[in-house]
């Protein structure tokens, strides 16, 4: 047999192993739309979007898989097939810090898929809003990021609002030059986000030195100008570049490679335990000494981990913060209800944000 008959008969493998899996794609589509009408008859009508049993599905497929795709990859594989059937049961509706192709934007397809009823707004206290008003179902908020901290701004909301954590997600943050000029040498002018200017800098000072630099409102709003403006050039992620059709000029020009960003997913209702769960608290303390010591001292005796522990001013008394802390578990476990129980003994004021599955797709 010679080598392109071996290659015709891989390709109509290929074929046949193609119309199996949309066979199957198509009947799950099929089950997905039987449990809408399951849970419609018993009345649930808001959205059919379970956080933990779609964590503990993109678990279960990386644990399973063998290759040689690798684990991430198919967990993409299987997100995108999983938004696509839920949106046949009831799309989602998901607010994020707009227009389309932000980095939040982006954030938002990782965690939820692409199938998604988008809501751009215009910042950080609309997409709070629109949660709390019912105009969104869920809302993607940055948090922290690696090299820049603590997004003070989320934090500060999260304070005042009434809205629990229900998830996260992590986004690596790649910023590319993008622009209808083919030379680096053309290019005059440089729009973005003023954190995304500062996240370039060493690049830009050793490729573009003489270029000037413009921030503007969002990464996105940047590309929409760069594609109208001869010599100018924008720094944004790839989903901006294939959105408003800008070719990009130079690939991962952020200073830090492994610059990420975490995002937290915002809504009404609270999350059940998925076995791989986050939980976040928001505590107050007042001036007095060792008060810091004995809020975390429950944790640490029943050797519970932290990951993450802020501070703010709460606004309410000289010398009085409040304390954003990430532990590992779910509230419901009997171990954390211990220690939150017993925090509660020792702190003015704690409240649950809420308890969510850790984030999965890498």
């Amino acid at each position: 047999m010679s080598e392109q008959d071996k290659l015709l008969g891989i390709r109509d493998k290929i074929d046949t192993i193609d119309k199996k899996i949309q066979s199957l794609i198509n009947q799950r589509a099929e089950c997905a739309q039987q449990v809408a009408e399951i849970k419609i008859k018993a009345g649930e009508t808001e959205h059919f979007y379970r956080p933990e049993r779609e964590a503990q599905v993109l678990m279960e497929i990386k644990k399973r898989n063998n290759g040689p795709l690798g684990d991430d990859a198919m967990a993409h594989l299987f997100r995108e097939i999983m938004s696509s059937c839920l949106a046949l049961e009831k799309p989602i509706k998901v607010a994020f810090l707009g227009p389309a192709g932000t980095y939040n934007h982006a954030a938002a397809n990782k965690h939820f898929g692409a199938s998604i009823d988008q809501n751009p707004v215009d910042n950080i206290e609309d997409i709070f809003r629109v949660v709390e008003v019912g105009e969104a179902h869920f809302g993607v908020a940055p948090i922290e990021n690696s090299t820049e901290g603590v997004i003070s701004h989320t934090l500060d909301l999260l304070i005042n609002s009434s809205l629990n954590i229900c998830g996260e997600v992590d986004l690596r943050i790649q910023h590319n030059l993008i622009s209808n000029e083919t030379e680096l040498k053309n290019v005059t002018k440089v729009y973005s986000h003023q954190q995304s200017l500062a996240q370039c800098r060493r690049w830009l000072d050793a490729n573009l030195p003489n270029a000037e630099h413009y921030a503007v409102r969002s990464n996105a709003e940047a590309v929409r100008i760069a594609k109208e403006e001869k010599g100018a050039a924008a720094i944004a992620g790839k989903m901006a570049a294939e959105i408003y059709e800008v070719p990009i000029l130079n690939a991962e020009i952020e200073d830090e490679p492994n610059n990420t960003t975490r995002f937290i997913i915002i809504g009404k209702n609270q999350v059940p335990a998925s076995g791989n769960d986050r939980t976040s608290l928001l505590v107050t303390t007042g001036n007095k000494a060792g008060a810091l010591h004995h809020l975390l001292k429950p944790l640490a005796e029943r050797g519970i981990g932290m990951s993450k522990i802020e501070s703010r001013p709460s606004r309410q008394g000289v010398w009085e913060y409040v304390f954003f802390i990430d532990i590992e578990g779910h509230q419901e476990d009997a171990t954390l209800a211990e220690a939150l129980a017993e925090i509660e003994h020792e702190t003015a004021m704690i409240r649950i944000l809420g308890s969510y599955p850790k984030a999965v797709l890498k």
